[in-house]
């Protein structure tokens, strides 16, 4: 029984490390994405990420009138695994993804000052758990 219990608890451990070691993948691959084949964009230094398993993670931010942006995510080996939407604080959708094949990233600019809620789900079709990494980046 003890060793039954001692595996487990290893299993547990192991498992988290993975995960850890996913996401910290992910976040290189979705750094990529965000500075583009040009390298024009630059992060604002945050990094959103969530483990997901069919259900949403939301985060809140603020986007400054003026700017151009660009949103990036991904979950793994394939960029159109993760869904973002985009809404206003009275919950109107201002862009999703899920409308452009599940794009990797948006651009756009931004004529007023805005705070926004950006949702992040999983694609179920194509991927049901895993972590899935946002970043957000404005043009140099």
């Amino acid at each position: 029984m003890k060793k039954i219990i001692a595996l487990a608890l290893f299993a547990g451990l192991f498992s988290t490390a993975t995960f850890a070691q996913d996401c910290e993948t992910l976040v290189k691959d979705c750094e990529k994405i965000l500075k583009g084949k040009q390298n024009n964009f630059v992060s604002d230094g945050q990094v959103y990420t969530a483990l997901l398993d069919r259900e949403k993670a939301e985060f809140k931010t603020t986007f400054f009138g003026g700017s151009t942006y660009r949103i990036a995510c991904t979950a793994g080996n394939d960029d159109t695994y993760v869904i973002f939407t985009v809404k206003d604080l009275e919950g109107n959708v201002l862009f999703s993804n899920k409308g452009y094949k599940n794009s990797s990233y948006w651009d756009f600019k931004v004529p007023k000052t805005i705070p926004v809620v950006i949702e992040t789900e999983l694609d179920l079709d194509k991927k049901v758990t895993g972590c899935a990494v946002m970043m957000i980046g404005f043009k140099r």
